[in-house]
């Protein structure tokens, strides 16, 4: 089974974070299974530093699966600093209705642009033909894509799944 994926690229502090968190409380409201992917461009660390899940990776262990009644986390050490390819994330995801994707601005997956002109940077859109709507907090100039205000959850999210064709109510 194919899972459908959808991302969300833009600059840093352009509301990607913000407008996925949206999105996400959207779906899940309607009753969809949603997962998440988010891309981080520094290093960082979820674990706690003198936790026995620390302890494990700092011993050598590759990976270290903590889990417990509630949830789990898969740390993953990688030993040379190539990224983590897009594919190999979403094969470690169990049973989605859909997965969003924050970041990963390069990959090939139908994304939508967050655009503000006080981020000052560059629109991706002209030169990423994965980008298939641009949400932002005015109109932007010279986008013959969908546009959409960043604070229209129900309509971006609306065009999430026309395009990913889950137009069905999960359940």
């Amino acid at each position: 089974m194919v899972i459908p994926v959808f991302g969300l690229a833009g600059w840093s502090g352009a509301g990607k974070t913000q407008l996925a968190e949206a999105l996400i409380s959207h779906f899940a409201e309607a009753g969809y299974k949603v997962a998440t992917i988010k891309h981080a461009h520094h290093a960082f660390d979820a674990d706690i530093e003198g936790k026995d899940s620390w302890r494990h990776r700092k011993a050598g262990a590759g990976q270290v699966l903590v889990a417990s009644r509630y949830r789990s986390a898969l740390f993953t050490e990688y030993q040379e600093p190539a990224e983590p390819k897009l594919d190999e994330l979403l094969a470690q995801l169990g049973p989605t209705d859909l997965v969003l994707v924050e970041g990963f601005k390069s990959a090939p997956i139908p994304k939508i642009e967050i655009w503000r002109a006080a981020v000052e940077k560059p629109q991706l859109f002209a030169q990423d033909s994965h980008i298939v709507a641009v949400a932002s907090d005015a109109p932007v100039e010279g986008c013959s894509l969908p546009q959409f205000n960043l604070s229209d959850i129900s309509a971006i999210a609306d065009f999430i799944l026309q395009s990913l064709r889950l137009s069905r109510q999960a359940g």
